[in-house]
């Protein structure tokens, strides 16, 4: 099995119980507070995690060039407003259709890795993906939805272009760190190169954050701060996914990555059947039933 599964499905994990985490956070100094929390208390991780690997491997820091700098960056910043246009799409009456919108991130992250880095994927990676993608709908889709595909109707709701504006994003934060990645001088270790990409990207989202919670919401800034027990739990399981995802997106082909990370779905369900002793239903199975079948389709011919 190629190391970029494994390590995708660790970082989804991963992602899964920071949410969780975030989301309890944000009860108290609200999402941007909680958003910050994740930057903030991720970085001086990350710079340890760097340190400890070039300490284990004995290999030097990767030359760093412009084209490094410009597409970390660019994918920092792609991430950040990804984020804030998922939030926003929150704010509009029907919550399901930004989240359903910006789950076209996979799909999306397929053109952008062709257009910026001239990657492509199989044709039976393609329609993993596309099958994965139809799970996520159903698994995504709210009890009051008539069908998966309910949320699809009217596009042009600002929900709709703000979760398509976010998966897009995201797609593109994506291949940005593995353009990264690769435009690091010589022939770096690809584990070194995601460290090193990711340290870079989490100071920079770290500095635009602490920016403009300072000029916007100074109190939110001072409230994370003064949570920073829970703050570092986030920073912590955060770095840790953010690892999984670097490192995947330096080793394979970004769209492939994403759409992999959909397991992530699979995560929250069980957690609400085991934990939460919440019945499944039959449109929740058959989503199972497609992202696992997508899945299992990309992990044989993708």
């Amino acid at each position: 099995m190629p190391l970029w599964i494994p390590i995708t499905i660790a970082a989804a994990f991963m992602q899964n119980v920071r949410s969780a985490l975030q989301k309890s956070l944000s009860e108290q100094v609200g999402t941007s507070g909680a958003t910050y929390a994740r930057f903030l208390f991720a970085f001086p991780l990350a710079a340890i995690y760097l340190w400890t690997l070039t300490s284990i491997t004995e290999h030097p820091l990767p030359s760093v060039n412009t084209p490094f700098f410009v597409n970390a960056l660019l994918g920092g910043t792609a991430q950040i407003l990804a984020t804030a246009a998922l939030v926003h799409s929150f704010g509009y009456r029907n919550f399901s259709v930004g989240t359903t919108y910006s789950k076209t991130e996979a799909i999306q992250t397929v053109l952008f890795a062709f257009l910026i880095l001239g990657e492509s994927v199989t044709g039976s990676g393609l329609v993993a993906i596309f099958i994965s993608f139809i799970g996520v709908l159903a698994l995504s889709a709210r009890d009051g939805d008539k069908g998966i595909f309910a949320s699809l109707r009217g596009l042009g709701q600002p929900a709709s272009l703000y979760g398509l504006a976010s998966g897009a994003f995201f797609g593109v934060s994506a291949v940005m760190y593995r353009g990264a990645a690769h435009a690091l001088d010589g022939e770096p270790d690809m584990f070194l190169a995601a460290a090193t990409t990711l340290v870079v990207v989490l100071a920079w989202q770290t500095l635009l954050m602490t920016t403009w919670l300072a000029i916007r919401s100074p109190d939110k800034l001072f409230a994370t701060l003064r949570a920073w027990r829970q703050a570092i739990a986030i920073g912590a399981t955060g770095v840790i996914a953010s690892i999984g995802w670097f490192t995947a997106v330096a080793l394979h082909n970004p769209a492939y990555v994403r759409a992999l990370g959909q397991v992530e779905l699979l995560f929250t369900l069980a957690a609400s059947i085991l934990f939460f002793h919440e019945k499944i239903t039959r449109r929740e199975l058959v989503g199972m039933a497609l992202v696992i079948g997508g899945i299992i389709l990309m992990i044989l011919k993708g």
